[in-house]
Protein backbone atom coordinates (compact mmCIF):
# COMPACT_ATOMS: atom_id res chain seq x y z
CA UNK A 1 0.00 0.00 0.00
CA UNK A 2 1.27 3.47 -0.88
CA UNK A 3 2.57 5.50 2.05
CA UNK A 4 2.29 9.25 2.60
CA UNK A 5 2.49 11.34 -0.56
CA UNK A 6 4.54 14.39 0.41
CA UNK A 7 4.65 17.68 -1.53
CA UNK A 8 8.19 16.82 -2.64
CA UNK A 9 7.01 13.50 -4.10
CA UNK A 10 4.22 15.25 -6.00
CA UNK A 11 6.68 17.82 -7.32
CA UNK A 12 8.99 15.07 -8.53
CA UNK A 13 6.15 13.10 -10.09
CA UNK A 14 4.67 16.07 -11.95
CA UNK A 15 8.13 17.04 -13.19
CA UNK A 16 8.63 13.56 -14.67
CA UNK A 17 5.34 13.24 -16.54
CA UNK A 18 4.21 15.42 -19.42
CA UNK A 19 0.55 16.36 -19.27
CA UNK A 20 0.45 16.35 -23.08
CA UNK A 21 1.27 12.64 -23.04
CA UNK A 22 -1.23 11.91 -20.27
CA UNK A 23 -4.09 13.72 -21.99
CA UNK A 24 -3.00 12.77 -25.51
CA UNK A 25 -3.39 9.03 -24.88
CA UNK A 26 -7.05 9.63 -24.04
CA UNK A 27 -8.03 12.66 -26.12
CA UNK A 28 -6.98 13.55 -29.67
CA UNK A 29 -4.94 16.74 -29.36
CA UNK A 30 -3.93 19.18 -32.08
CA UNK A 31 -0.99 21.58 -31.92
CA UNK A 32 -2.06 25.22 -31.67
CA UNK A 33 0.96 27.48 -31.29
CA UNK A 34 2.68 26.73 -27.99
CA UNK A 35 -0.32 24.76 -26.72
CA UNK A 36 -2.51 21.83 -27.73
CA UNK A 37 -6.25 21.94 -28.20
CA UNK A 38 -9.19 19.54 -28.51
CA UNK A 39 -12.91 19.32 -28.04
CA UNK A 40 -13.42 19.12 -24.29
CA UNK A 41 -13.79 15.55 -22.99
CA UNK A 42 -15.86 16.79 -20.05
CA UNK A 43 -18.74 18.43 -21.91
CA UNK A 44 -20.18 18.20 -25.40
CA UNK A 45 -18.95 20.77 -27.89
CA UNK A 46 -18.26 21.10 -31.61
CA UNK A 47 -15.66 23.89 -31.48
CA UNK A 48 -12.52 23.12 -29.45
CA UNK A 49 -12.22 25.13 -26.24
CA UNK A 50 -10.04 22.65 -24.31
CA UNK A 51 -6.36 23.62 -24.08
CA UNK A 52 -3.32 21.78 -22.72
CA UNK A 53 -0.25 23.85 -21.86
CA UNK A 54 3.15 22.07 -21.88
CA UNK A 55 4.79 25.08 -20.23
CA UNK A 56 2.39 25.28 -17.29
CA UNK A 57 1.56 21.55 -17.26
CA UNK A 58 -2.11 22.47 -16.97
CA UNK A 59 -5.28 21.74 -18.93
CA UNK A 60 -8.11 24.25 -19.10
CA UNK A 61 -11.49 24.38 -20.82
CA UNK A 62 -12.86 27.83 -21.56
CA UNK A 63 -16.30 26.29 -22.11
CA UNK A 64 -17.04 24.41 -18.90
CA UNK A 65 -14.18 25.60 -16.69
CA UNK A 66 -12.52 22.19 -16.24
CA UNK A 67 -9.01 22.87 -15.03
CA UNK A 68 -6.09 21.08 -13.40
CA UNK A 69 -2.87 19.12 -13.70
CA UNK A 70 -2.10 15.55 -14.75
CA UNK A 71 -3.34 14.14 -11.44
CA UNK A 72 -6.62 16.05 -11.75
CA UNK A 73 -7.08 14.82 -15.31
CA UNK A 74 -6.82 11.15 -14.31
CA UNK A 75 -9.17 11.73 -11.38
CA UNK A 76 -11.77 13.36 -13.63
CA UNK A 77 -11.32 11.41 -16.88
CA UNK A 78 -10.52 7.92 -15.60
CA UNK A 79 -12.57 8.45 -12.42
CA UNK A 80 -9.67 7.39 -10.20
CA UNK A 81 -9.12 8.25 -6.58
CA UNK A 82 -6.18 10.50 -5.71
CA UNK A 83 -3.89 7.64 -4.67
CA UNK A 84 -4.85 5.61 -7.74
CA UNK A 85 -4.09 8.56 -10.02
CA UNK A 86 -0.70 9.08 -8.37
CA UNK A 87 0.08 5.37 -8.72
CA UNK A 88 -0.89 5.42 -12.40
CA UNK A 89 1.36 8.40 -13.13
CA UNK A 90 4.21 6.93 -11.11
CA UNK A 91 3.96 3.71 -13.10
CA UNK A 92 4.01 5.70 -16.33
CA UNK A 93 7.04 7.69 -15.17
CA UNK A 94 8.91 4.64 -13.83
CA UNK A 95 8.96 6.18 -10.37
CA UNK A 96 8.74 4.19 -7.15
CA UNK A 97 6.39 5.54 -4.50
CA UNK A 98 7.03 5.18 -0.77
CA UNK A 99 5.26 2.21 0.77
CA UNK A 100 3.58 2.01 4.13
CA UNK A 101 5.93 -0.13 6.22
CA UNK A 102 3.21 -2.23 7.83
CA UNK A 103 1.49 -3.12 4.59
CA UNK A 104 4.82 -3.92 2.94
CA UNK A 105 5.39 -6.55 5.61
CA UNK A 106 1.88 -7.99 5.45
CA UNK A 107 0.79 -7.61 1.84
CA UNK A 108 2.29 -9.30 -1.23
CA UNK A 109 2.86 -7.41 -4.45
CA UNK A 110 -0.48 -7.45 -6.32
CA UNK A 111 1.07 -6.89 -9.76
CA UNK A 112 1.52 -10.63 -10.54
CA UNK A 113 -2.12 -11.25 -9.60
CA UNK A 114 -3.31 -8.50 -11.95
CA UNK A 115 -1.16 -10.01 -14.68
CA UNK A 116 -2.62 -13.50 -14.17
CA UNK A 117 -6.19 -12.19 -14.21
CA UNK A 118 -5.51 -10.29 -17.45
CA UNK A 119 -4.00 -13.41 -19.02
CA UNK A 120 -6.99 -15.48 -17.91
CA UNK A 121 -9.38 -12.95 -19.47
CA UNK A 122 -7.47 -13.22 -22.76
CA UNK A 123 -7.60 -17.02 -22.52
CA UNK A 124 -11.38 -17.02 -22.03
CA UNK A 125 -11.85 -14.67 -24.99
CA UNK A 126 -9.70 -16.96 -27.13
CA UNK A 127 -11.77 -19.99 -26.07
CA UNK A 128 -14.96 -18.25 -27.14
CA UNK A 129 -13.50 -17.85 -30.63
CA UNK A 130 -11.71 -21.15 -31.11
CA UNK A 131 -12.73 -23.90 -28.70
CA UNK A 132 -14.63 -26.80 -30.39
CA UNK A 133 -17.38 -26.52 -27.78
CA UNK A 134 -17.68 -22.71 -27.94
CA UNK A 135 -20.79 -22.96 -30.15
CA UNK A 136 -22.88 -23.56 -27.03
CA UNK A 137 -21.69 -20.29 -25.54
CA UNK A 138 -22.18 -18.42 -28.83
CA UNK A 139 -25.71 -19.81 -29.18
CA UNK A 140 -26.54 -18.69 -25.64
CA UNK A 141 -25.31 -15.14 -26.32
CA UNK A 142 -27.29 -15.00 -29.57
CA UNK A 143 -30.44 -16.22 -27.82
CA UNK A 144 -29.99 -13.39 -25.34
CA UNK A 145 -29.84 -10.99 -28.29
CA UNK A 146 -26.26 -9.80 -27.87
CA UNK A 147 -24.36 -8.49 -30.87
CA UNK A 148 -20.75 -9.36 -31.64
CA UNK A 149 -19.81 -5.72 -31.04
CA UNK A 150 -21.24 -5.64 -27.52
CA UNK A 151 -19.64 -9.01 -26.68
CA UNK A 152 -16.28 -7.61 -27.73
CA UNK A 153 -16.82 -4.34 -25.89
CA UNK A 154 -17.40 -6.13 -22.58
CA UNK A 155 -14.70 -8.73 -23.25
CA UNK A 156 -16.95 -11.78 -22.78
CA UNK A 157 -15.34 -15.20 -22.96
CA UNK A 158 -15.89 -18.91 -22.47
CA UNK A 159 -14.58 -21.33 -19.86
CA UNK A 160 -14.84 -24.86 -21.34
CA UNK A 161 -16.12 -27.82 -19.32
CA UNK A 162 -12.58 -28.79 -18.27
CA UNK A 163 -11.20 -29.15 -14.77
CA UNK A 164 -7.73 -27.83 -15.46
CA UNK A 165 -7.59 -25.50 -18.48
CA UNK A 166 -6.42 -22.47 -16.46
CA UNK A 167 -4.29 -24.65 -14.20
CA UNK A 168 -2.47 -26.30 -17.11
CA UNK A 169 -2.07 -23.07 -19.05
CA UNK A 170 -0.60 -20.92 -16.27
CA UNK A 171 0.27 -23.16 -13.31
CA UNK A 172 3.64 -24.43 -14.43
CA UNK A 173 5.30 -24.11 -11.03
CA UNK A 174 4.18 -24.22 -7.37
CA UNK A 175 4.55 -20.45 -6.91
CA UNK A 176 2.26 -19.66 -9.86
CA UNK A 177 -0.26 -22.30 -8.81
CA UNK A 178 -0.43 -20.69 -5.37
CA UNK A 179 -0.94 -17.32 -7.07
CA UNK A 180 -3.82 -18.76 -9.14
CA UNK A 181 -5.49 -19.82 -5.90
CA UNK A 182 -4.97 -16.34 -4.43
CA UNK A 183 -6.44 -14.76 -7.58
CA UNK A 184 -9.58 -16.89 -7.24
CA UNK A 185 -9.05 -18.67 -10.56
CA UNK A 186 -8.24 -22.06 -9.04
CA UNK A 187 -9.58 -23.92 -6.00
CA UNK A 188 -7.28 -25.95 -3.76
CA UNK A 189 -8.78 -29.02 -2.08
CA UNK A 190 -7.92 -30.23 1.41
CA UNK A 191 -5.61 -32.86 -0.06
CA UNK A 192 -3.60 -30.15 -1.86
CA UNK A 193 -4.91 -30.89 -5.38
CA UNK A 194 -6.21 -27.98 -7.45
CA UNK A 195 -8.86 -27.50 -10.14
CA UNK A 196 -10.34 -24.60 -12.12
CA UNK A 197 -13.06 -22.56 -10.41
CA UNK A 198 -14.88 -21.65 -13.64
CA UNK A 199 -16.01 -24.48 -15.95
CA UNK A 200 -18.63 -24.60 -18.72
CA UNK A 201 -19.55 -20.96 -18.26
CA UNK A 202 -19.86 -17.73 -20.23
CA UNK A 203 -17.30 -15.46 -18.61
CA UNK A 204 -17.77 -11.80 -17.68
CA UNK A 205 -14.52 -10.04 -16.72
CA UNK A 206 -14.86 -7.44 -13.96
CA UNK A 207 -12.67 -4.33 -14.29
CA UNK A 208 -11.70 -1.73 -11.73
CA UNK A 209 -11.66 1.99 -12.48
CA UNK A 210 -8.16 1.74 -13.95
CA UNK A 211 -9.29 -0.91 -16.44
CA UNK A 212 -7.51 -3.80 -14.74
CA UNK A 213 -9.25 -7.17 -14.52
CA UNK A 214 -9.89 -7.86 -10.83
CA UNK A 215 -12.28 -10.82 -11.02
CA UNK A 216 -14.86 -12.72 -13.05
CA UNK A 217 -18.48 -13.67 -13.13
CA UNK A 218 -19.51 -16.87 -14.88
CA UNK A 219 -22.96 -17.90 -16.16
CA UNK A 220 -23.39 -21.68 -16.35
CA UNK A 221 -24.44 -23.07 -19.74
CA UNK A 222 -25.98 -26.31 -18.51
CA UNK A 223 -28.17 -27.12 -15.52
CA UNK A 224 -25.42 -26.74 -12.94
CA UNK A 225 -25.55 -24.62 -9.84
CA UNK A 226 -25.08 -21.87 -9.04
CA UNK A 227 -26.41 -20.22 -12.18
CA UNK A 228 -24.03 -17.27 -11.67
CA UNK A 229 -20.67 -17.73 -9.97
CA UNK A 230 -18.44 -14.83 -8.94
CA UNK A 231 -14.79 -14.71 -8.03
CA UNK A 232 -14.20 -14.78 -4.28
CA UNK A 233 -12.77 -11.72 -2.57
CA UNK A 234 -9.02 -11.51 -3.15
CA UNK A 235 -6.25 -9.00 -2.45
CA UNK A 236 -7.37 -7.08 -5.55
CA UNK A 237 -11.15 -7.74 -5.57
CA UNK A 238 -13.60 -6.39 -2.99
CA UNK A 239 -17.25 -6.93 -3.82
CA UNK A 240 -18.35 -4.07 -1.60
CA UNK A 241 -16.28 -1.64 -3.67
CA UNK A 242 -16.39 -2.79 -7.30
CA UNK A 243 -19.34 -2.48 -9.69
CA UNK A 244 -19.76 -4.47 -12.87
CA UNK A 245 -19.86 -2.21 -15.93
CA UNK A 246 -18.68 1.00 -14.25
CA UNK A 247 -15.42 1.13 -16.19
CA UNK A 248 -17.18 0.41 -19.50
CA UNK A 249 -19.82 3.02 -18.69
CA UNK A 250 -17.25 5.70 -18.03
CA UNK A 251 -15.41 4.88 -21.23
CA UNK A 252 -18.61 5.07 -23.28
CA UNK A 253 -20.13 8.24 -21.83
CA UNK A 254 -18.15 10.99 -20.14
CA UNK A 255 -21.17 12.89 -18.82
CA UNK A 256 -23.99 10.40 -18.23
CA UNK A 257 -27.35 11.89 -17.20
CA UNK A 258 -27.58 9.37 -14.35
CA UNK A 259 -26.20 6.10 -13.05
CA UNK A 260 -28.55 3.11 -13.00
CA UNK A 261 -28.03 0.20 -10.60
CA UNK A 262 -29.46 -3.11 -11.86
CA UNK A 263 -29.16 -6.67 -10.60
CA UNK A 264 -27.38 -8.67 -13.31
CA UNK A 265 -24.53 -8.71 -15.81
CA UNK A 266 -26.88 -9.35 -18.72
CA UNK A 267 -29.05 -6.38 -17.72
CA UNK A 268 -26.02 -4.08 -17.90
CA UNK A 269 -24.94 -5.39 -21.29
CA UNK A 270 -28.44 -5.43 -22.83
CA UNK A 271 -29.04 -1.83 -21.75
CA UNK A 272 -25.69 -0.79 -23.23
CA UNK A 273 -26.62 -2.45 -26.52
CA UNK A 274 -29.71 -0.23 -26.63
CA UNK A 275 -27.68 2.91 -25.97
CA UNK A 276 -28.17 3.15 -22.20
CA UNK A 277 -24.50 3.18 -21.26
CA UNK A 278 -24.85 4.18 -17.64
CA UNK A 279 -26.00 0.92 -16.03
CA UNK A 280 -23.95 -1.00 -13.47
CA UNK A 281 -24.55 -4.06 -11.29
CA UNK A 282 -23.45 -5.06 -7.82
CA UNK A 283 -21.48 -8.29 -7.60
CA UNK A 284 -23.62 -10.71 -5.66
CA UNK A 285 -23.88 -8.37 -2.69
CA UNK A 286 -26.22 -5.64 -1.50
CA UNK A 287 -25.45 -2.03 -2.40
CA UNK A 288 -22.81 -0.61 -0.04
CA UNK A 289 -22.02 2.94 1.02
CA UNK A 290 -18.82 2.75 -1.05
CA UNK A 291 -20.91 1.83 -4.11
CA UNK A 292 -23.18 4.83 -3.54
CA UNK A 293 -20.25 7.22 -3.08
CA UNK A 294 -18.63 6.06 -6.32
CA UNK A 295 -21.84 6.40 -8.28
CA UNK A 296 -22.64 9.86 -6.93
CA UNK A 297 -19.20 10.97 -8.13
CA UNK A 298 -20.00 9.66 -11.60
CA UNK A 299 -23.31 11.34 -12.47
CA UNK A 300 -25.76 13.99 -11.21
CA UNK A 301 -28.50 11.44 -10.44
CA UNK A 302 -28.69 7.86 -9.17
CA UNK A 303 -31.49 5.38 -9.93
CA UNK A 304 -31.89 1.96 -8.30
CA UNK A 305 -33.82 -0.55 -10.41
CA UNK A 306 -35.59 -3.50 -8.79
CA UNK A 307 -38.34 -6.02 -9.48
CA UNK A 308 -41.74 -4.85 -8.34
CA UNK A 309 -42.37 -7.93 -6.16
CA UNK A 310 -41.85 -8.08 -2.41
CA UNK A 311 -38.26 -9.29 -2.68
CA UNK A 312 -37.44 -6.39 -5.00
CA UNK A 313 -39.00 -3.84 -2.66
CA UNK A 314 -37.16 -5.33 0.31
CA UNK A 315 -33.90 -5.01 -1.60
CA UNK A 316 -34.80 -1.42 -2.53
CA UNK A 317 -35.46 -0.59 1.13
CA UNK A 318 -32.02 -1.90 2.08
CA UNK A 319 -30.50 0.26 -0.65
CA UNK A 320 -32.38 3.30 0.67
CA UNK A 321 -31.11 2.71 4.18
CA UNK A 322 -27.56 2.57 2.83
CA UNK A 323 -27.99 5.70 0.71
CA UNK A 324 -29.85 7.84 3.28
CA UNK A 325 -26.77 8.92 5.31
CA UNK A 326 -25.21 10.14 2.04
CA UNK A 327 -28.28 12.00 0.79
CA UNK A 328 -28.27 15.79 0.99
CA UNK A 329 -30.83 16.41 -1.77
CA UNK A 330 -28.24 17.92 -4.14
CA UNK A 331 -28.22 14.77 -6.30
CA UNK A 332 -31.59 13.06 -6.67
CA UNK A 333 -31.79 9.36 -5.85
CA UNK A 334 -34.69 7.43 -7.35
CA UNK A 335 -36.19 3.94 -7.23
CA UNK A 336 -37.65 2.24 -10.30
CA UNK A 337 -39.86 -0.82 -9.78
CA UNK A 338 -40.41 -2.95 -12.88
CA UNK A 339 -43.65 -4.65 -13.92
CA UNK A 340 -44.17 -8.24 -12.77
CA UNK A 341 -42.11 -10.75 -14.70
CA UNK A 342 -39.87 -8.14 -16.31
CA UNK A 343 -36.22 -7.28 -15.87
CA UNK A 344 -34.26 -4.48 -17.61
CA UNK A 345 -33.08 -6.91 -20.32
CA UNK A 346 -36.57 -8.05 -21.34
CA UNK A 347 -38.27 -4.70 -20.81
CA UNK A 348 -35.96 -2.62 -22.98
CA UNK A 349 -36.25 -5.17 -25.80
CA UNK A 350 -40.03 -4.99 -25.51
CA UNK A 351 -40.54 -1.22 -25.34
CA UNK A 352 -37.26 0.33 -26.57
CA UNK A 353 -34.76 2.71 -25.02
CA UNK A 354 -36.85 5.90 -25.26
CA UNK A 355 -39.73 4.41 -23.28
CA UNK A 356 -37.32 2.87 -20.78
CA UNK A 357 -35.63 6.21 -20.20
CA UNK A 358 -39.02 7.82 -19.60
CA UNK A 359 -39.55 5.26 -16.84
CA UNK A 360 -36.22 6.31 -15.33
CA UNK A 361 -37.15 10.00 -15.38
CA UNK A 362 -40.40 9.25 -13.61
CA UNK A 363 -38.93 6.86 -11.04
CA UNK A 364 -39.92 7.38 -7.41
CA UNK A 365 -37.78 9.84 -5.48
CA UNK A 366 -36.00 8.65 -2.36
CA UNK A 367 -38.11 10.94 -0.15
CA UNK A 368 -41.38 9.56 -1.59
CA UNK A 369 -40.25 5.94 -1.24
CA UNK A 370 -39.14 6.62 2.33
CA UNK A 371 -42.56 7.84 3.49
CA UNK A 372 -44.48 5.36 1.34
CA UNK A 373 -42.61 2.43 2.87
CA UNK A 374 -42.87 3.70 6.45
CA UNK A 375 -46.59 4.52 6.10
CA UNK A 376 -47.54 1.16 4.61
CA UNK A 377 -50.03 -0.65 6.85
CA UNK A 378 -50.39 2.28 9.26
CA UNK A 379 -53.63 4.10 10.01
CA UNK A 380 -52.44 7.69 9.84
CA UNK A 381 -55.88 8.79 10.99
CA UNK A 382 -55.11 7.31 14.39
CA UNK A 383 -52.78 8.57 17.08
CA UNK A 384 -51.10 5.17 17.20
CA UNK A 385 -50.35 5.17 13.48
CA UNK A 386 -49.02 8.72 13.59
CA UNK A 387 -46.83 7.95 16.60
CA UNK A 388 -45.42 4.85 14.90
CA UNK A 389 -44.57 6.78 11.73
CA UNK A 390 -43.04 9.63 13.73
CA UNK A 391 -40.85 7.25 15.74
CA UNK A 392 -39.63 5.19 12.75
CA UNK A 393 -39.03 8.18 10.48
CA UNK A 394 -37.15 10.26 13.04
CA UNK A 395 -34.71 7.42 13.65
CA UNK A 396 -33.88 7.34 9.93
CA UNK A 397 -33.84 11.11 9.36
CA UNK A 398 -31.35 11.44 12.22
CA UNK A 399 -28.84 9.55 10.04
CA UNK A 400 -28.99 12.16 7.27
CA UNK A 401 -26.55 15.05 6.86
CA UNK A 402 -27.77 18.23 8.52
CA UNK A 403 -29.08 20.75 6.02
CA UNK A 404 -32.04 21.92 4.00
CA UNK A 405 -33.02 18.49 2.61
CA UNK A 406 -33.22 16.90 6.04
CA UNK A 407 -35.13 19.91 7.37
CA UNK A 408 -37.67 19.63 4.55
CA UNK A 409 -38.21 15.93 5.26
CA UNK A 410 -38.69 16.69 8.96
CA UNK A 411 -41.29 19.30 8.01
CA UNK A 412 -43.01 16.76 5.75
CA UNK A 413 -43.08 14.27 8.61
CA UNK A 414 -44.59 16.90 10.92
CA UNK A 415 -47.34 17.46 8.36
CA UNK A 416 -48.10 13.74 8.09
CA UNK A 417 -48.34 13.16 11.84
CA UNK A 418 -49.94 16.50 12.65
CA UNK A 419 -47.48 17.45 15.40
CA UNK A 420 -44.13 19.12 15.77
CA UNK A 421 -42.87 22.63 15.37
CA UNK A 422 -41.45 23.60 12.06
CA UNK A 423 -37.92 24.86 12.19
CA UNK A 424 -37.70 28.46 10.96
CA UNK A 425 -36.76 28.59 7.31
CA UNK A 426 -33.53 30.34 6.55
CA UNK A 427 -33.86 33.61 4.61
CA UNK A 428 -34.30 32.98 0.95
CA UNK A 429 -34.78 29.23 1.39
CA UNK A 430 -38.51 29.02 2.08
CA UNK A 431 -40.70 26.76 0.02
CA UNK A 432 -41.78 29.53 -2.31
CA UNK A 433 -38.55 31.47 -2.37
CA UNK A 434 -36.10 31.16 -5.23
CA UNK A 435 -32.96 29.23 -4.33
CA UNK A 436 -29.46 30.20 -5.19
CA UNK A 437 -28.20 27.94 -7.97
CA UNK A 438 -25.30 25.66 -7.17
CA UNK A 439 -21.92 26.75 -8.40
CA UNK A 440 -20.85 25.04 -11.60
CA UNK A 441 -17.57 24.58 -13.37
CA UNK A 442 -18.46 27.41 -15.71
CA UNK A 443 -19.40 29.86 -12.97
CA UNK A 444 -18.28 33.47 -13.14
CA UNK A 445 -14.62 33.91 -12.20
CA UNK A 446 -13.65 35.23 -8.77
CA UNK A 447 -13.45 39.01 -8.47
CA UNK A 448 -9.80 39.95 -8.67
CA UNK A 449 -8.89 42.13 -5.73
CA UNK A 450 -5.31 43.39 -5.63
CA UNK A 451 -4.27 40.47 -3.43
CA UNK A 452 -6.05 37.89 -5.61
CA UNK A 453 -4.44 39.37 -8.71
CA UNK A 454 -0.97 38.95 -7.20
CA UNK A 455 -1.70 35.32 -6.26
CA UNK A 456 -3.24 34.54 -9.67
CA UNK A 457 -0.21 35.94 -11.50
CA UNK A 458 2.20 33.82 -9.45
CA UNK A 459 0.12 30.66 -9.84
CA UNK A 460 0.06 31.15 -13.59
CA UNK A 461 3.81 31.85 -13.84
CA UNK A 462 5.85 30.98 -10.71
CA UNK A 463 9.00 32.44 -12.27
CA UNK A 464 7.58 35.93 -11.61
CA UNK A 465 8.44 35.45 -7.94
CA UNK A 466 12.18 35.86 -8.54
CA UNK A 467 11.95 39.69 -8.39
CA UNK A 468 9.58 39.90 -5.44
CA UNK A 469 11.99 39.85 -2.48
CA UNK A 470 12.94 43.51 -2.66
CA UNK A 471 9.33 44.61 -2.22
CA UNK A 472 7.94 41.98 0.17
CA UNK A 473 8.98 43.63 3.46
CA UNK A 474 6.47 46.44 2.94
CA UNK A 475 3.36 44.30 2.53
CA UNK A 476 3.92 41.08 4.44
CA UNK A 477 2.54 42.46 7.72
CA UNK A 478 -0.73 43.56 6.15
CA UNK A 479 -3.63 42.31 8.29
CA UNK A 480 -5.37 40.17 5.65
CA UNK A 481 -5.86 36.36 5.75
CA UNK A 482 -4.66 36.00 2.16
CA UNK A 483 -1.29 37.59 2.88
CA UNK A 484 -0.05 34.41 4.56
CA UNK A 485 -1.02 32.44 1.44
CA UNK A 486 0.81 34.90 -0.83
CA UNK A 487 3.89 34.72 1.41
CA UNK A 488 3.75 30.91 1.31
CA UNK A 489 3.61 30.90 -2.50
CA UNK A 490 6.66 33.15 -2.69
CA UNK A 491 8.56 31.00 -0.18
CA UNK A 492 7.84 27.82 -2.16
CA UNK A 493 8.82 29.33 -5.50
CA UNK A 494 11.97 30.79 -3.95
CA UNK A 495 13.01 27.36 -2.66
CA UNK A 496 12.05 25.66 -5.94
CA UNK A 497 12.95 28.06 -8.79
CA UNK A 498 12.03 25.54 -11.52
CA UNK A 499 8.66 24.52 -10.11
CA UNK A 500 5.86 24.40 -12.68
CA UNK A 501 2.49 26.04 -12.26
CA UNK A 502 0.87 22.61 -11.97
CA UNK A 503 3.25 21.41 -9.24
CA UNK A 504 2.88 24.70 -7.34
CA UNK A 505 -0.93 24.44 -7.22
CA UNK A 506 -0.71 20.78 -6.21
CA UNK A 507 0.85 21.85 -2.88
CA UNK A 508 -2.59 22.89 -1.59
CA UNK A 509 -4.59 19.76 -2.40
CA UNK A 510 -6.71 18.71 0.60
CA UNK A 511 -5.99 21.93 2.50
CA UNK A 512 -8.25 24.80 3.54
CA UNK A 513 -6.89 26.86 0.62
CA UNK A 514 -7.53 24.26 -2.11
CA UNK A 515 -10.69 25.89 -3.50
CA UNK A 516 -9.10 29.33 -3.52
CA UNK A 517 -6.00 28.05 -5.29
CA UNK A 518 -8.07 26.20 -7.89
CA UNK A 519 -10.15 29.25 -8.70
CA UNK A 520 -7.20 31.63 -8.85
CA UNK A 521 -5.17 29.25 -11.02
CA UNK A 522 -7.82 29.52 -13.72
CA UNK A 523 -5.97 30.94 -16.73
CA UNK A 524 -9.08 32.82 -17.81
CA UNK A 525 -8.86 35.19 -14.85
CA UNK A 526 -5.77 36.94 -16.20
CA UNK A 527 -6.17 36.16 -19.89
CA UNK A 528 -6.68 39.89 -20.56
CA UNK A 529 -3.19 40.72 -19.26
CA UNK A 530 -0.49 40.35 -21.94
CA UNK A 531 2.27 37.91 -21.03
CA UNK A 532 4.97 40.53 -21.42
CA UNK A 533 3.17 42.87 -19.01
CA UNK A 534 2.58 40.45 -16.15
CA UNK A 535 5.82 41.16 -14.30
CA UNK A 536 4.99 44.87 -14.06
CA UNK A 537 1.37 43.96 -13.20
CA UNK A 538 2.62 41.89 -10.25
CA UNK A 539 4.94 44.71 -9.16
CA UNK A 540 2.03 47.14 -9.26
CA UNK A 541 -0.15 44.82 -7.21
CA UNK A 542 2.53 44.38 -4.56
CA UNK A 543 3.17 48.13 -4.45
CA UNK A 544 -0.56 48.70 -3.91
CA UNK A 545 -0.53 46.16 -1.07
CA UNK A 546 2.51 47.92 0.39
CA UNK A 547 0.67 51.28 0.31
CA UNK A 548 -2.30 49.67 2.05
CA UNK A 549 0.03 48.25 4.70
CA UNK A 550 1.59 51.70 5.18
CA UNK A 551 -1.87 53.24 5.71
CA UNK A 552 -2.64 50.57 8.29
CA UNK A 553 0.61 51.29 10.13
CA UNK A 554 -0.09 55.04 10.17
CA UNK A 555 -3.58 54.44 11.52
CA UNK A 556 -2.25 52.18 14.27
CA UNK A 557 0.33 54.84 15.21
CA UNK A 558 -2.31 57.57 15.33
CA UNK A 559 -4.65 55.54 17.50
CA UNK A 560 -1.73 54.60 19.76
CA UNK A 561 -0.78 58.30 20.25
CA UNK A 562 -4.33 59.44 21.01
CA UNK A 563 -4.27 60.45 24.73
CA UNK A 564 -6.47 58.56 27.11
CA UNK A 565 -9.19 60.72 28.74
CA UNK A 566 -8.21 61.79 32.27
CA UNK A 567 -10.37 60.24 35.00
CA UNK A 568 -12.65 62.61 36.91
CA UNK A 569 -11.30 63.48 40.40
CA UNK A 570 -12.82 61.77 43.40
CA UNK A 571 -15.09 64.11 45.40
CA UNK A 572 -13.50 65.47 48.59
CA UNK A 573 -15.12 64.16 51.79
CA UNK A 574 -17.15 66.76 53.71
CA UNK A 575 -15.42 68.22 56.77
CA UNK A 576 -16.11 66.23 59.90
CA UNK A 577 -17.52 63.26 58.04
CA UNK A 578 -16.53 59.88 59.38
CA UNK A 579 -14.44 58.17 56.67
CA UNK A 580 -15.01 54.71 58.13
CA UNK A 581 -18.70 53.98 57.54
CA UNK A 582 -18.51 50.25 58.26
Amino acid sequence: MVGRITPEIKDQLLSRVDIVDVVGTRVQLKKAGKEFTACCPFHGEKTPSFYVSPAKQFYHCFGCGAHGNAIDFLIEYDRLGFIEAVEELAHQAGMELPQDEQTVVRGPDPAPIYALLEQAAALFREQLRRHPDAGRAVDYLKRRGLSGEIVQRYGLGFAPAQWDLVLRTFGGDPETRARLVTAGLVIERDDGKCYDRFRDRVMFPIHDRRGRVVGFGGRVLGDGEPKYLNSPETPVFYKGRELYGLRESQQAERRPPRMLVVEGYMDVIALAQFGINYAVATLGTATTAEHVKRLLRSAPELVFCFDGDRAGRDAAWKALQTALPLSDGQQPMRFLFLPDGEDPDTLIRKEGSAAFEERLKGAMLLSDFLFEHLSKGLDLGSSEGQAKLDNDAKALLAQMPAGTFRQLLEERLAGLVGVGTRAPARPGLGRGAPRRPRATAGAAPARLTTLRLAIALLLDDPSLARDVDARRQDWQDLDNPGIALLRQIIDITGANPDITAAALCERWRDTEHEKTIRRLSDSGLIAHIPTEGRESELAGALDALAREAARDRRWRMLTARRPEPEPEPEPEPEPGADEDQT
